[in-house]
């Protein structure tokens, strides 16, 4: 059995044609095939390295960038910026950087340019140290005749006073400049004496818008225009014909009534004294004439012994010129000062007959709010100042 089966597989052997597949030495050489996976694999690694080192670096600028865009702390008051004719872009940043109110002129210039950029207008403008740049933008395209600030004269300011107060609060502009422009003898103005150069008296006291493009010429002639609206609407005019003096002198009496006055009340009667006074051809004594053109450092005692023009204790009559500025109420209560006394009144009891003559000829301080006690008599008025003095209000 074992022989048939073998003689059967060797008849199977002979029958199967070899070919070259069945002899492992000779099977030909066939070359590797690439590996497809895993080049396409650096290749994404590659790529996804590229892009986050580019995010990477964009995101550096980005942060760069937004670190002088945007604002640091700011530092300081707000400051001047000229900005002067041909000036471009270029030159307002880079003096912007230099005086410390941006960080980076390239990145400004840059800011400009992606914001729609600037037409540098010549003028005075107003920045903070460490502001955003998109703020600095935004001041410098706002032409300077477009930017005010508030400048507030009190009554009762003299030119010195108002030069002061206009250079403190506007940097361009200076009091040296705006006290030449005052005494300025060729300047038309209303009412002043052809003899007189300066100004007092004649800028209305009140808060004026100032831009930057003004200067200090600019702001006197609307502080004159000022003076003669309210004039004109008090009728200065008619009232100074109906007193018997010229609109400049009631401009005078306005100007002690507005220095010596502290509370409304007592405008009128001040009025009234100094317009007796004037008629007794007595001297007016008014304190605040003394220390105009004064130090304020001279003593009282001082001043008064020296012989000058405003000295209404050795002269008689009105000063030369105002003392100050008025305001309304004072031009109103020297066009309209109050009544005497009436004859009924205890004032006038000490008089030999109280229907003559009982007018208001003294006054001094009797409170701290600074009311004045009135009186028609020297020995009234001097009661007065023994309890002015008791109560600490002379010096």
């Amino acid at each position: 059995m074992r022989s048939d089966l073998l003689a059967d597989d060797e008849r199977a052997r002979s029958a199967w044609d070899e070919d070259e597949w069945d002899l492992p030495d000779e099977v030909p050489r066939v070359d590797r095939l690439p590996q497809r996976g895993s080049r396409v694999q650096w290749l994404v690694w590659g790529v996804f390295a590229a892009v986050i080192a580019l995010i990477l670096a964009a995101g550096s600028t980005g942060w760069w960038l937004l670190q002088r865009v945007s604002a640091e702390e700011v530092v300081g008051e707000l400051t001047s910026f000229d900005v002067v004719e041909g000036d471009t872009v270029a030159t307002v940043a880079q003096r912007l950087a230099d005086d410390g109110f941006i960080d980076d002129a390239g990145v400004f210039t840059w800011y400009v340019g992606e914001k729609g950029g600037l037409e540098p207008i010549p003028g005075l403008y107003r920045l903070q140290p460490g502001s955003h740049l998109g703020d600095v933008l935004a001041v410098l395209r706002t032409p300077p005749g477009e930017t005010y600030r508030r400048v507030t004269f009190p009554e009762g300011f003299t030119v010195a006073q108002m030069a002061d107060r206009l250079a403190e609060v506007i940097d361009n502009l200076s009091a040296e400049e705006f006290t030449s422009r005052a005494l300025d003898p060729t300047r038309r103005v209303p009412w002043r004496p052809s003899d007189v150069a300066s100004l007092e008296g004649l800028l209305f006291p009140d808060t004026y818008q100032v831009s930057n493009a003004d200067n200090e010429s600019q702001v006197i002639e609307r502080m004159i225009e000022l003076m003669q609206r309210v004039a004109t609407q008090e009728e200065l005019e008619a009232g100074a014909e109906r007193l018997g003096l010229t609109p400049y002198e009631v401009l005078i009496v306005a100007s002690m009534i507005e220095r010596e006055a502290k509370v409304d009340v007592d405008r009128g009667r001040i009025a009234r004294v100094i317009y007796n006074r004037l008629e007794r051809g007595m001297a007016l004594e008014i304190d605040a004439t003394l220390y105009y053109n004064s130090s304020t450092d001279v003593p009282f005692s001082t001043l008064r012994a020296i012989d000058t023009p405003y000295n209404t204790y050795t002269r008689t009559g009105l000063p030369p010129t105002p003392i100050s500025n008025p305001g309304r109420a004072s031009i109103r209560a020297a066009l309209n000062p109050a009544p005497n006394p009436a004859s009924g009144d205890s004032l006038c009891s000490v008089l030999p007959d109280p229907t003559v003559g009982c007018e208001y000829l003294y006054y001094v301080l009797a409170d701290d709010d600074g009311s004045h006690v009135f009186a028609v008599t020297l020995e009234q008025h001097l009661a007065n100042v023994d309890i002015a003095r008791t109560k600490g209000l002379l010096s």
